[in-house]
């Protein structure tokens, strides 16, 4: 039984990859609440921004956390092309929750479907991340805790949505997105506590990238994405700000129009 190791770099991963999950889950939920200030095309985009912020922001905090998982006894690669299925699943999957609270009719009925199927989603990028792994022996799971992980994964969600739809004020919204990032951060370290390793040593050479070669560039990648995506957030006006902007550009045209008619008089 190989040791395993979820913090080889010490503290640095799992802090690191707490941060990226309360970004993503932040940026989430602020574009969620301007999509539902808006309707039509605006609605949508906003939608679409909010789903690939949660997406990415879950990624990063999972591949992060995996640049500190080390097993004795053998090294670990990646497999490429199951690592990029694992990222377009939780785009995917996270994009069809937000948009059913986004255009869901009955509230509730949207915040439970929507719900299962972020959680469900999250979990399914998890273990389709965890399929990518190749070392030297054989990974299996604990039953218990591979479900308890899931259980958090829909519960995180469902808790995230429910906050987009509740909660409007920016404190509010950072405060919601801290504890969604640590629902998040709990779910993978279940999930990783869940696994063990069966080392076979051998000096076979291992099939796929490194984490450095091909994780840690695209997480940074994807990182730099969700703090441009933020900056640009927090630059758009809001509805509220859109709304006052229109009707302070129309209070001057109502004077002058006014100062007209009088003077025709």
């Amino acid at each position: 039984m190989g040791h395993l190791d979820h913090a080889a770099f010490g503290w640095l991963t799992p802090v690191l990859s707490y941060a990226m999950a309360c970004v993503g889950a932040a940026l989430g939920l602020r574009c969620t609440v301007r999509a539902l200030g808006t309707a039509g095309r605006s609605r949508r985009n906003w939608l679409v921004t909010a789903a690939s912020s949660i997406g990415t922001g879950i990624w990063t905090m999972h591949f992060v956390a995996m640049l500190g998982f080390a097993v004795s006894g053998t090294d670990i690669r990646y497999d490429v092309p199951l690592t990029v299925l694992s990222l377009l699943v939780a785009m995917i999957v996270v994009c069809a929750g937000v948009f059913a609270v986004g255009y869901g009719r009955g509230r509730t009925r949207a915040l439970l479907i929507g719900g299962l199927t972020t959680g469900l989603g999250v979990a399914s990028m998890h273990y389709l991340g965890m399929a990518a792994v190749r070392l030297h022996g054989d990974v299996t799971y604990d039953p218990m805790r591979v479900g308890l992980s899931v259980l958090i994964a829909v519960v995180a969600a469902t808790a995230a949505l429910w906050a987009a739809l509740n909660i409007k004020s920016p404190v509010a919204v950072t405060l919601a997105s801290l504890v969604m990032g640590a629902a998040v951060s709990s779910m993978h370290y279940t999930a990783m506590f869940a696994v063990h390793v069966r080392v076979t040593p051998s000096g076979e050479a291992l099939h796929g990238a490194t984490a450095m070669q091909f994780i840690f560039p695209l997480a940074v990648g994807l990182g730099s994405y969700l703090f441009l995506t933020s900056a640009f957030v927090a630059l758009s006006p809001t509805t509220g700000e859109r709304e006052a902007s229109a009707s302070a550009q129309q209070l001057p045209d109502r004077v002058t129009g006014g100062g007209r008619r009088t003077r025709a008089g």
